[in-house]
């Protein structure tokens, strides 16, 4: 008979909470009697895992919060390490939340427990002396996107390239008949989705050029209509701001809360770099990209940052495929140029490569990460010890 396998598991936000309960469910389905527990959120527990702390704990942003929490956080992590070296699983599992999984794993990996972490950190963008303590801390690391196992197998670290969840989620052909309907927008009219970013700083950057696009193309483009995606009320509030004092005889339709429904309903989109970026590839909608940081920022990234290009689609391609406008040259004049140029029949090359690119990255991801974690440990070979 076959033992049970006991698996450790810490997701340390939403995301990772889905991911986590992805990778449970893909595992039962080989190990029904499987256990899971660490540290999870509602649809990780709702799979099954004992969460031992609160996710929210977890789950601090920015520097003077995470300063603020620091004794309690680690406090957590002494905890979940003498937690599993006093039970040890067969496996551990840090999902993403690197500044805390890395650390637990080198623990757990110096007391003889095999390790893996799930969603690599971009050390192939930046900081890329990291994988030295990746590889001390792990016995693999489970990667979205092929460039990543290139980078890791250039430093013989295992990794295995699993594909993107999000990939797997969004389906190959998207409805923008349906996404209209859902959104309350006319059908007959061409939209531009207006992206702004989704933190306070992004919007005080680029709020106003993506406003004074937007005015350039409503001059030549009467029948143009706008839609933005904001995250939430905060956001929604600084952008109506901006809207009125930059641009008040525009009109714009506001969403909170439904990027990809928004992406979906679009002709073409015009955002801020970041995963959203990705997202936009996958539902296959042209896209042009403008960025700004203050100028201190752009001066580290630019000699911290060791890819060509800001966005993932380019990243992923490994060329030009996606227009970037950043710093200096996030201006109305080139994001406006290039809105149009995407209006045109030339926007529809940019879609067959999107199309292709998401079928390199749709692998059914949380399959491929059971079946990698699982080849880790040898499940097929655990038997159970005889008992009388």
């Amino acid at each position: 008979m076959k033992r049970r396998l006991r698996i450790g598991v810490v997701a340390g936000e939403l995301s990772g909470d889905t991911l986590g309960a992805g990778l449970i469910k893909a595992i039962k389905a080989v190990h029904p009697d499987a256990e899971f527990v660490g540290i999870g959120g509602p649809q990780m527990i709702a799979e099954g895992c004992e969460s031992l702390f609160d996710m929210e704990e977890l789950s601090v942003m920015g520097l003077v919060e995470v300063l603020g929490r620091l004794f309690r956080i680690l406090k957590i992590k002494k905890s979940i390490v003498d937690y599993f070296k006093q039970n040890p699983p067969d496996v551990f599992i840090g999902i993403d939340a690197p500044d805390f999984n890395l650390r637990v794993e080198l623990a757990l990996k110096q007391a003889g427990i095999k390790t893996v972490h799930y969603v690599s950190p971009s050390v192939w963008a930046w900081r890329q002396n990291r994988i030295h303590g990746i590889a001390k801390a792990t016995n693999l690391v489970l990667a979205f996107l092929p460039f990543e196992k290139a980078f890791y197998d250039k430093f013989n670290v295992p990794c295995e390239f699993i594909g993107h969840t999000l990939a797997d989620a969004i389906p190959l052909e998207t409805d923008k008949v349906a996404a209209r309907q859902a959104l309350n927008l006319e059908q007959d009219k061409t939209w531009l989705a207006v992206l702004p970013g989704s933190r306070n700083a992004e919007l005080k950057m680029l709020c106003e050029p993506f406003l004074q696009t937007c005015q350039r193309l409503a001059k030549n483009n009467p029948d143009l209509r706008f839609v933005v995606a904001l995250v939430n009320q905060k956001r929604r509030e600084q952008f109506e701001h901006a809207w009125k004092t930059i641009a008040p005889e525009l009109d714009f339709e506001l969403r909170d809360g439904t990027a990809r429904t928004v992406i979906e309903a679009s002709d073409v989109v015009m955002l801020a770099s970041g995963t959203v970026a990705l997202e936009c590839m996958l539902v296959n909608r042209p896209m042009v990209v403008g960025y700004k940081v203050n100028e201190l920022s752009a001066f580290i990234a630019r000699r911290m940052l060791k890819t060509a290009y800001v966005s993932l689609p380019n990243i992923l391609a490994d060329k030009l495929l996606v227009k970037e406008f950043l710093q200096e040259e996030c201006t109305p004049e080139n994001l406006a140029n290039e809105v149009t140029r995407l209006m045109t029949d030339e926007g529809k090359e940019m879609q067959m490569a999107f199309h292709e690119m998401h079928q390199w990255i749709r692998k059914d991801a949380d399959t491929q990460a059971a079946k990698a974690v699982l080849n880790l440990i040898d499940a097929n070979l655990l038997l159970s010890e005889s008992t009388s």
